[in-house]
């Protein structure tokens, strides 16, 4: 079996004294693209967050790389490859679209050419048109594509995405799937939060479905297409 980039094993996290995940498994191998589906407040976000240190781990473990990242402060869990779209995209209003890509700009690991200003503008063309412009002046759509830019530009080997068309225009959210499969056939590993299952379906290679804090569903995507009433009962559509 080939060792996961990714692996969640056994997470407990949570708010305070509340919790929220209660033995969270997840796996996301390299090049590949996981989707976690479940309907709001199930732990998703929580996975994110615990993920990446904002949410300290109580109990079980998370390894990236084949490392225990349990413990870790959250910028040394970027740097060792992680990057963020998050939900509700959290740019910089006030810097420029090109400032904003510049300043989370890391090297590749390993050395080679990676993600740099022209290859996020050749992939958003629309971003170079703005590149002047002020977060704040763009659209939500067009904020949605400088933050999957902006995680670019950190050059991850994994990158996550929470709720990555939530709230976009049909004609954005087709471009932002489209720029999903490409970077999926360049060998990009993704974990996607999203509710459109017709398009997790066409995108991802496997899929996890949380409730109350755990996985209650796991399958590729012939397994989700076979178990669909389910899994869109568990997801509440």
């Amino acid at each position: 079996m080939t060792t996961a980039l990714l692996h969640v094993s056994d997470a407990i996290s949570g708010y305070g004294a509340s919790r929220v995940l209660l033995g969270m498994e997840l796996r996301v191998r390299a090049a590949e693209v996981v989707a976690l589906m479940g309907r709001n407040g199930m732990g998703k976000t929580t996975t994110i967050r615990t993920i990446l240190g904002l949410l300290p781990l109580k109990g079980g473990d998370i390894q990236f790389g084949g490392r225990s990242v349990r413990g870790m402060p959250v910028y040394r869990i970027a740097r060792a490859g992680i990057g963020l779209v998050p939900e509700g995209r959290c740019i910089c209003t006030t810097l420029t679209v090109e400032e904003n890509l510049i300043a989370t700009q890391r090297p590749p690991p390993g050395g080679g050419a990676g993600w740099t200003l022209s290859a996020v503008y050749e992939l958003f063309p629309r971003l170079a048109e703005r590149r002047r412009n002020s977060g704040g002046r763009l659209s939500g759509g067009e904020q949605q594509l400088l933050a999957i830019g902006r995680a670019l530009m950190t050059n991850p080997r994994l990158l996550i995405l929470d709720e990555a068309t939530e709230g976009l225009a049909p004609l954005i959210r087709e471009q932002v799937w489209h720029t999903l499969e490409r970077l999926k056939q360049a060998g990009q590993s993704i974990l996607i939060v999203d509710k459109d299952i017709d398009a997790l379906a066409r995108l991802a290679d496997r899929h996890f479905v949380i409730e109350k804090g755990r996985v209650v569903w796991e399958g590729d995507r012939d397994m989700l297409e076979r178990d669909r009433p389910q899994v869109l009962r568990l997801m509440g559509i």
